[in-house]
């Protein structure tokens, strides 16, 4: 019988829209869209497109931390990009720096807008626990 593990970063949005940060079930980990907040929940870096794609990476470390995963280990992301013609190119080098020679499927949506104003951009990852860290 597979077990549940849920993770919260312990933010207010969790339990205001009623999510979690991820759901791990068998070997997979399934971790929601990751944002730019800091540990009290508080949305930084409104409008600033590589601040907030650095603070999700920030946070989406603590969550294969909690996890004991690597980013070697994550096998899917879908990103949504605001104004993605203007943050293609930023993007793409996030990207290659937080996954060096690791490359995960990838699906790339461009978004009219996100949850907070100022937010350009959220990543949902799946990870393999099984894959070599």
């Amino acid at each position: 019988m597979a077990t549940i593990d849920v993770f919260h970063h312990n933010v207010p949005a969790e339990s205001d829209f009623g999510y979690a940060q991820t759901i791990k079930s068998g070997d997979l980990i399934h971790v929601s869209g990751q944002l730019s907040l800091d540990e009290a929940g508080e949305f930084l870096h409104s409008g600033d497109f590589t601040a907030q794609l650095k603070q999700t990476y920030v946070n989406t470390d603590k969550v294969l931390d909690h996890y004991d995963v690597t980013r070697n280990q994550v096998v899917s992301q879908t990103l949504y990009v605001v104004n993605l013609r203007q943050n293609a190119a930023a993007t793409a080098e996030g990207n290659l720096a937080y996954f060096g020679d690791h490359h995960p499927v990838s699906t790339v949506l461009g978004v009219t807008e996100l949850t907070f104003p100022g937010q350009v951009i959220e990543i949902s990852f799946v990870v393999d626990t099984k894959l070599p860290a």
